[in-house]
C-alpha cells in the first residue's frame, strides 16, 4: 500500500471527505507511525553509522533519526571492535570521575579506550536530539560504529523538506506573520512563518510541510495573510521527503498502518466509543502480528531453532 492508496482508504473507511478531515490525514498517519515504531523493534529498520571520538571528549552526538541502540562499538588502531556495555550515567561518573586525586595530587581525568556508554541527554547544538557519554574518556581518536533502530521517513508523500530563496515581491506590510498558508503547487497543507522587512518578504520558515508537493512547485500566499498589501512574493520547493509515497510498513505490513491511522481518524471525528474500541482492537491485533514478525520471525531461523510446529489433533 502506498500513500495515495492509504489516503483514499482512510476517507473510504471513515466515509468522510470534509476538507478539515482530509487536511489532517497526514497527521493521522504520522501519529500511527510513531506508535508503531515505538511498539515494535523491527530488524529491517536498523542502520549503521560511524562517527569519530576525539581525545579528551567523552561525548558523541546521536543521529537525528535515532530511536534506540542495537549496539555501539569502538574500533581501535588495529581495527579491532570493542563493543561497549550500556550503563547509567551515574555509574560512569562514579567509576570514571572527571578528576582523580592520589596522595592529594590531581591526577586529571582517567583516559583510555572506552568500555561503557550511556544515553546522556540533549545535544548542545540541538535540544531535541540525544547524545552518548563514553567512559573512560577517549585517550586518542577512535572510530565509533553505532548500529541502531531508526525512525524511517514517513509514508506521507511529497512533504516539503527544503524551500529555495524567496522572491520578495514589493509593497508588503512589515511584520512577522505566523501560520501562513502557502498556496500553489501540486500539494496542500504547507504552513510557514513569513517575515516582511522593507516591504519585501525576507524569510520563510516552514512550520508544516504539507503533502503531495513536488520539487519545482512555486508557492506564494494570500497578501491578506501578511498585512493586506503587496504582491509578487513566491518561493520554489527545492526538496521533498518521500516523493514516491512508499515505506517499509506500506510494502510489508500495511494493516497496522491502516488501523493505526483509522484509530486516530475516529478520535479526530469524535466518533462513538464502540468505533474507537473497534479500531483499537483491530490495531492491537495487527501490532501483535507485526511483533510476531519483528520480535520473532526476523530474529530466528530454522537452522538454529528448527521449523515452527503447531500442535494438532490426530483423528
Amino acid at each position: 500500500m502506498n500513500y495515495v492508496q492509504l489516503y483514499q482508504a482512510i476517507q473510504d473507511y471513515s466515509e468522510n471527505t470534509e476538507p478539515l478531515f482530509v487536511a489532517n490525514i497526514p497527521r493521522f498517519v504520522q501519529e500511527a507511525e510513531g506508535r508503531i515504531y515505538n511498539s515494535v523493534q523491527i530488524p529491517s529498520l536498523r542502520k549503521n553509522v560511524t562517527g569519530t571520538l576525539t581525545a579528551g571528549n567523552q561525548y558523541l552526538s546521536a543521529p537525528d533519526d535515532y530511536l534506540s541502540t542495537y549496539s555501539l562499538a569502538v574500533i581501535d588502531s588495529d581495527s579491532n571492535y570493542v563493543f561497549l556495555l550500556n550503563k547509567d550515567v551515574n555509574f560512569l561518573r562514579e567509576a570514571y570521575p572527571t578528576t582523580v586525586y592520589s596522595g592529594g595530587t590531581n591526577q586529571g581525568t582517567p583516559q583510555g579506550v572506552p568500555k561503557y556508554y550511556a544515553l546522556f541527554g540533549s545535544q548542545y547544538s540541538s535540544s531535541n536530539e540525544l547524545s552518548f557519554m563514553m567512559a573512560p574518556t577517549p585517550d586518542d581518536s577512535y572510530t565509533a560504529e553505532l548500529h541502531y533502530f531508526y525512525y524511517p521517513v514517513s509514508i506521507v508523500q511529497g512533504v516539503i523538506n527544503t524551500l529555495g530563496t524567496p522572491t520578495g515581491g514589493s509593497l508588503y506590510t512589515n511584520g512577522n506573520y505566523q501560520n501562513v498558508q502557502l498556496t500553489g503547487g501540486n500539494g496542500t497543507g504547507a504552513v510557514a512563518t513569513i517575515t516582511v522587512s522593507g516591504g519585501i518578504v525576507t524569510s520563510v520558515v516552514l512550520n508544516n510541510g504539507g503533502s503531495f508537493y513536488v520539487v519545482g512547485d512555486v508557492l506564494s500566499c494570500d497578501s491578506a495573510d501578511i498585512g493586506g498589501t503587496g504582491s509578487g512574493f513566491s518561493i520554489t520547493i527545492v526538496a521533498t521527503d518521500n516523493p514516491n509515497g512508499t515505506s517499509w510498513l506500506g510494502d510489508n505490513y500495511d494493516p497496522v498502518l491502516l488501523y493505526g491511522a483509522m484509530r486516530e481518524a475516529i478520535l479526530f471525528m469524535k466518533g462513538e466509543q464502540d468505533m474507537v474500541s473497534y479500531y483499537e482492537k483491530m490495531y492491537a491485533e495487527a501490532i501483535g502480528q507485526l511483533k510476531r514478525l519483528g520480535d520473532g520471525l526476523e530474529r530466528n531461523d530454522a537452522y538454529r531453532r528448527g521449523q515452527t510446529a503447531l500442535p494438532y489433533n490426530q483423528l
